[in-house]
């Protein structure tokens, strides 16, 4: 099959499936449809994908609404205004009737005497009393409706549920308005008309009546007049210039700019010239015969092809040629996993584990939204704890894997998945090789020696698996043994020992060391010799690593595994070295079941290969990811520091824990701070919640503290209406005396971990390679 020169192996000796004839055809599957329908791949190109926060999931991602301040509610608004509006109505009939005393009093003070009769209530003796009576009724009418609108806080409503709604609606409400107060003004039930009409007589002098033409101009004034605050609260300039503007505006030129090309269209590939190209896929796309796989490889060989013109030009004839759904293809010739789990989103790299959660301990803006991971998240690795049937492995552990699986699909990212036997991370036909230790019909074997032919760097790392978890014994010492065994023996044979001659030398199996020392004095290797013969003195020492080695490889001589750890010239096992530059999806299946010990043990020796190698790669431009679905006693020191350098060379790893004490408590502090991105699921032990407390650290938060205090009374009246009140609601009178006050306040406690987190949730912080952070948020996985 013809990759176009993307994946060309360089002498990994590993056996990767290639297709026997054409790719398999799939039909477009767009990776994050919204819930209930299913967009075609053009709308999935289209759908925006904001840059937000680390761990939004950003696929058509909305902004949540800002936050509404805790004010007075609609209700209390609604009875606020319905009551002022009722008190104003009171006050304005009473006044009308005469049943406020001494209401004329102060237009008494400002006008003639002899306008009003004698006496407190006296009324109007003339008519220019009777005008300055009609104009002092319009003023405090007046008032009167400020007043009740400043009591109803008749602003705030109006702002709440006309001004946001934007316009039009604003304009037609303000309109409405408008026309009910022209109808009341006309129809004299508010003091208007008239006050207006005396006002200017007694400034004009009544003659100015007496011409049709300035009535009708007064007229106008005072329907304008009454417009005039409506207009402004509707805004109507505004709508008016805005409608003018848009009428006015020209029709764009015909020799105007074509619009910018869609996503579908391939934009990118126009820009750089190669409109063939583009037209070819932008129709795949349109037809149907590509999927989200396709694009996203399609994206990265192009990204890819753009240092290396040679490999341009022969993608851009595979794409012609064979259009671009069988271009480029992986190494495996698959276009898409037998089946999806979880929402994924190629572009971004994306995949949805949940949604926040509606909780207090979530900042607002981001309660709601979808939470994701993604390759810049695992690069800082990330450490996963809970006890069993949490969710660990379905709810995280399955997603991650299938998206890194579907972007080494394209091209993007190798993955290593290690766990139990049963399928729990994806069905084999999901993987390119699969590892399945203990099992005679496993088609590959597993690497002990991790590929290398250094007899120094296979032993310390052969030492960090077998014996990086025994405390009181120096691994370094560990490694110093196994390469004074190990360098002779592939001086002799051209290859390290299997693990039954492992043994046999450390043992100090005496027939063993004799036929080694014979070899290496004939073949003339005197450095092997005085390696060998350091070795032998040592042997039987304090201290000596040697018989903990020796009881340690003795859990893989065991016969399940007799078919296994082959070293010799017939011996072709995987090694993790082929995901150095090879885009490979590799599950390794341990025998936790019957071989307990054993499992462990070749846990710590894939994490630490995995970290040796991903930190010496050279060409880095692959994600490399190991997912360890049980990393119980499989983290050291070593590989704790192996792990910080993990983000440094675009690589990661997620670890599952049951508890944090799986690990040493000398490594707890070391192991927390190492990883970028921390997950406590449900369930989690007040001991782990501490820990996780203590990683979280603590925020300033605003408290709000009520203390109530009982109100005495002096007037007897007042006590009166006190033990009134008492009587009736059954309580004492008392008053509110509130203090806000800033403290530090841990932002998940140990208590609140352990028993506050509801079931199928889990509290998740996370961290950037580019050292951005995102406060730990209460996920609802899968939601």
């Amino acid at each position: 099959m013809d990759t176009e020169g993307m994946y060309e192996a360089r002498g990994t000796g590993a056996a990767v499936p290639r297709p026997a004839g054409p790719p398999p055809s799939a039909p477009p599957r767009p990776a994050a449809p919204p819930p209930g329908h299913a967009p075609s791949l053009a709308e999935w190109l289209r759908t925006p994908r904001p840059v937000r926060e680390p761990g939004v999931w950003r696929y058509g991602h909305t902004p949540r609404p800002p936050e509404k301040p805790d004010g007075v509610s609609d209700r209390s608004l609604l009875v606020g205004v319905l009551i002022s509006a009722l008190c104003g109505l009171l006050l304005w009939s009473l006044w009308r009737n005469g049943y406020i005393p001494y209401r004329l009093v102060p237009l008494k003070l400002f006008t003639p005497g002899d306008w009003w009769y004698p006496g407190t209530f006296g009324g109007p003796r003339t008519i220019e009393g009777s005008d300055a009576l009609t104009v002092y009724e319009a003023v405090l009418f007046g008032l009167l409706v400020y007043g009740c609108g400043r009591l109803g806080n008749w602003s705030e409503i109006f702002r709440r549920h006309v001004v946001v709604r934007g316009q039009p609606f604003l304009a037609l409400a303000t309109a409405a308005a408008g026309a009910l107060a022209q109808l009341l003004v006309w129809k004299d039930a508010v003091p208007v008309v008239r006050p207006v009409l005396i006002v200017v007589a007694s400034v004009a002098g009544g003659e100015v009546f007496q011409s049709q033409t300035v009535v009708n101009v007064i007229y106008t004034l005072i329907a304008l007049g009454a417009l005039w605050p409506f207009a402004r609260l509707g805004r109507w300039r505004e709508l008016i210039g805005d409608l003018l503007r848009a009428r006015s505006a020209a029709p764009p030129a015909p020799s105007a700019a074509p619009e910018a090309a869609t996503p579908e269209q391939w934009p990118e590939l126009r820009a750089a010239g190669l409109t063939d190209a583009a037209e070819a896929l932008t129709a795949e796309v349109r037809t149907g015969r590509m999927n989200d796989v396709d694009v996203a490889r399609l994206r990265h060989a192009w990204t890819v092809g753009r240092a290396y013109p040679d490999r341009l030009a022969a993608l851009t004839d595979a794409v012609l040629r064979t259009g671009g759904a069988a271009a480029a293809l992986h190494p495996s010739g698959a276009r898409d996993l037998p089946r999806r789990t979880a929402l994924h989103d190629l572009l971004t790299g994306q995949v949805r584990i949940g949604g926040c959660a509606e909780d207090p301990h979530n900042p607002y803006a981001r309660r709601g939204s979808g939470v994701a991971l993604e390759p810049a998240l695992l690069g800082t690795s990330l450490l996963a704890v809970g006890p069993p049937g949490a969710g660990k492995s379905d709810r995280l552990v399955r997603p991650v894997v299938e998206s890194l699986a579907l972007q080494a699909l394209a091209g993007r990212a190798a993955v290593l998945a290690v766990g139990g036997p049963g399928g729990q991370l994806g069905p084999d036909d999901a993987y390119d090789v699969v590892v399945r230790i203990g099992d005679p019909a496993s088609v590959h074997d597993f690497d002990l020696y991790g590929g290398t032919t250094d007899p120094d760097e296979a032993a310390g790392v052969l030492a960090e698996g077998l014996v990086g978890d025994v405390t009181n014994l120096d691994s370094r010492r560990a490694a110093t043994v196994l390469a004074q065994l190990l360098g002779p023996y592939r001086a002799v044979h051209g290859h390290f020992p299997g693990v039954p001659a492992l043994r046999e030398l450390l043992d100090g199996d005496q027939d063993a060391i004799d036929e080694l020392r014979e070899a290496l004095g004939a073949g003339g290797h005197q450095a092997m010799l005085r390696e060998l013969e350091a070795r032998t003195r040592q042997k039987g020492g304090s201290g000596d690593p040697g018989s903990v080695l020796a009881d340690r490889i003795a859990l893989l001589d065991r016969p399940a595994f007799a078919s296994f750890f082959a070293t010799g010239p017939q011996a072709r096992p995987f090694s993790l070295r082929s995901l150095e530059h090879l885009p490979l999806r590799v599950r390794i299946d341990l025998p936790e079941r019957a071989h307990a010990e054993a499992s462990r043990l070749l846990a710590r020796l894939v994490l630490a290969q995995f970290t040796a190698i991903a930190a010496a790669r050279t060409d880095r431009s692959l994600f490399v990811c190991l997912v360890l679905d049980d990393a119980t006693h499989t983290v050291t020191a070593e590989t704790v520091r192996g792990v910080r350098r993990l983000r440094s060379v675009n690589a990661g790893a997620v670890l599952t824990l049951r508890t944090v004490d799986d690990v040493p408590e000398s490594l707890h502090t070391a192991l927390l701070g190492a990883v970028g991105c921390c997950m406590a699921f449900s369930g989690v032990t007040t001991w782990d919640g501490k820990r996780f407390a203590e990683v979280w650290g603590k925020e300033w938060v605003e408290t709000r503290e009520v203390a109530q205090h009982a109100v005495f009374a002096d007037q007897p009246f007042t006590r009166a209406l006190h033990g009134l009140r008492k009587l009736v609601t059954g309580k004492a009178v008392t008053r509110d005396a509130v203090t806000v006050r800033r403290v530090e306040r841990e932002r998940w406690s140990a208590s609140a971990l352990a028993y506050e987190l509801p079931r199928g949730h889990a509290v998740l912080s996370l961290t950037t390679v580019d050292g951005e952070h995102a406060p730990p948020l209460l996920v609802e996985l899968g939601g």
